[in-house]
């Protein structure tokens, strides 16, 4: 499956490349997120207990970032298993460009999923994602807009959500 989109984040680029790539941060937006380590500067390992339906799962996965262009933008590969329930890889390429005093986050991702979260149909997954996405960003924009981020990131309010939240979902489980 492919996937593009945009959200307008109301901060500039380097405070929203700063907190996109601030792990403490995206563990705790990301739901059901259990953990998320850094392995190194272009790797990480998450762990993410999520439910789509009438099916529940774990996701263990690994994310690389490559094309790093700080603080414009990079590309995102990763995969994760949830035992029985399936597996997702895939990717994306995520550009960050000034847009007023905020930022337009662009991104184009492609996923494969697959096992027993892929029997659900796409329209159980698709909600699942949205919804996922909408809390992601919610908690996304009170934590970097409180402050709990870093000076420089303290005004970012993000005004549409959904991109991350499916982004990861595409990566870890789409349907997880």
């Amino acid at each position: 499956m492919d996937m593009t989109g945009e959200e307008r984040i109301a901060a500039a680029r380097e405070a929203v490349w700063r907190a996109l790539n601030d792990v403490d941060i995206l563990k705790r937006c990301i739901p059901g997120c259990e953990s998320l380590e850094k392995v190194s500067d272009t790797d990480m390992t998450a762990r993410v207990k999520l439910q789509v339906g009438p099916v529940r799962a774990t996701f263990s996965g690994k994310v690389k970032l490559s094309d790093l262009d700080p603080p414009n933008g990079y590309r995102i590969s990763g995969e994760g298993q949830g035992g029985v329930a399936g597996y997702a890889k895939g990717g994306a390429v995520v550009h960050l460009v000034d847009d007023g005093a905020g930022t337009l986050l662009k991104y184009q991702a492609k996923a494969d999923v697959g096992g027993k979260l892929a029997q659900l149909g796409g329209r159980l997954i698709d909600s699942t994602a949205k919804k996922l996405a909408g809390d992601f960003f919610q908690q996304f924009g009170a934590l970097v807009g409180s402050g709990s981020a870093s000076a420089s990131t303290s005004a970012v309010t993000v005004r549409k959500v959904g991109w991350f939240r499916r982004l990861w979902l595409r990566l870890f489980g789409r349907s997880a």
